[in-house]
C-alpha cells in the first residue's frame, strides 16, 4: 500500500490544484474517527438512514430467497449490515469488502460470533477497482449492499463506473445502495464541518498518515480543516488549508505551499433520488424500490440486475 501511496499522493500535491485521494482517509485511525463521526448528533446521514434501514431491510427479505449471499461495499465498522443480516431468511454467507485491513478483520472478530450459521469472508481491496468475490452465489444468489453516502464520494460520471463495475462484480442481484441528496447549506456546515473537531481529525490524520508510512514531514497543525459547498454537480469538498506558508519533504520532492493553499482531501456528491435512479438505469440497474427519509434527503434505492 505505502508505494501506491506514496505515487497517488505525489501525483496529487504536485498537481494544480493540490489533492489526496479521499480513499487513504481510511485507514485503522481513519475509519475510528468516521465511526465516531457516525454517532455525533450533528453527522445527519447516520440517524436517517438508520430509521429507514429496518423497513427497507424487512421489504428486500421478501424479495431474496434463503442462501442468500451478502456483499458489502465499503464495510467499516460492519455495524450497519446487522440490521440486514437479521431481516433477511436464512443468509449464507457475508463478502464485507473494505480498504482498511486491520479494521475490516476487527470488525469480522466482533461480528462473527453473533452470526455462527453465516460464513465471514473479509477482502480487503480498493472498491473503485474491479473486485473478484472470494464465493460464488449461493442457492439465495446475491444482494450487494453500499450504505452510507459513500456513492457521494465519486462524481456522476466516476458513479456510473462504479455502477458499472458493480454490477460486473455481483452478476444477477439485487444490490441495496444508500444516497443523500441534501442541499441544505446550514445542515451541511454542521455535519461536515462540525465544531467537535472529529472530522477535522480525520481529514488531518491522512498527513499523519504520510508521515508514519511514506516518511513524510507534514506539520499537520499548519492545516485547518475547511469544507466548501459547490455546484454543477452540487457537491460538499473538505479541504486542508495551510494556515502559513512551508515546504515538506515527501519521496526526495519538496512540497511548497502558500499561506491559504489547500488540498483537496475529499468530496461529497448530493445525489437527487431522480438523478440516482438514472444513474443506475445508465449503469444496467433497474430501480425497484425507493425508501426516504423525511423531506427526500437521504435514501435507500433497491436496484435489480439481470443476466
Amino acid at each position: 500500500m505505502s508505494d501506491a501511496f506514496l505515487r497517488d499522493a505525489l501525483a496529487g500535491l504536485t498537481a494544480v490544484p493540490k489533492t489526496l485521494p479521499g480513499k487513504y482517509l481510511w485507514d485503522e485511525t481513519g475509519s475510528d474517527l468516521f465511526d465516531r463521526i457516525c454517532h455525533s448528533t450533528d453527522y445527519y446521514p447516520t440517524a436517517q438512514e438508520t430509521a429507514l434501514l429496518p423497513q427497507a431491510s424487512a421489504d428486500v427479505a421478501r424479495q431474496v430467497r434463503p442462501g442468500v449471499t451478502v456483499v458489502e461495499f465499503g464495510s467499516g465498522a460492519s455495524r450497519k449490515i446487522r440490521t440486514l443480516l437479521d431481516a433477511l431468511p436464512e443468509p449464507a454467507a457475508y463478502v464485507a469488502i473494505d480498504i482498511s485491513g486491520a479494521y475490516l478483520e476487527a470488525a469480522i472478530r466482533r461480528l462473527a460470533p453473533d452470526y455462527p450459521g453465516i460464513a465471514m469472508m473479509p477482502v480487503c481491496a480498493d472498491y473503485s477497482k474491479p473486485v473478484a468475490l472470494p464465493v460464488q452465489a449461493g442457492p439465495g444468489g446475491i444482494l450487494g449492499f453500499y450504505p452510507g453516502t459513500s456513492i457521494g464520494n465519486f462524481d456522476p460520471t466516476e458513479a456510473g463506473r462504479f455502477l458499472e463495475r458493480a454490477r460486473k462484480t455481483l452478476g444477477p442481484s439485487l444490490f441495496l445502495v444508500g444516497a443523500d441528496g441534501t442541499t441544505d447549506p446550514k445542515r451541511l456546515q454542521r455535519a461536515y464541518g462540525a465544531a467537535d473537531g472529529l472530522m477535522a481529525a480525520f481529514h488531518r490524520n491522512i498527513l499523519s498518515r504520510l508521515n508514519r508510512e511514506c516518511g513524510a514531514e507534514f506539520d499537520s497543525k499548519n492545516f485547518r480543516h475547511q469544507i466548501r459547498l459547490l455546484p454543477d454537480p452540487f457537491r460538499v469538498e473538505a479541504h486542508l488549508v495551510a494556515t502559513q506558508p512551508g515546504t515538506y519533504r515527501l519521496g526526495g520532492h519538496a512540497i511548497a505551499f502558500a499561506a491559504s493553499e489547500s488540498i483537496r482531501t475529499d468530496t461529497s456528491h448530493k445525489y437527487t433520488a431522480d438523478a440516482f435512479q438514472a444513474l443506475a438505469r445508465a449503469a444496467g440497474w433497474q430501480p425497484r424500490a425507493l425508501w426516504q427519509a423525511e423531506g427526500g434527503s437521504f435514501n435507500l434505492h433497491l436496484l435489480q440486475a439481470e443476466d
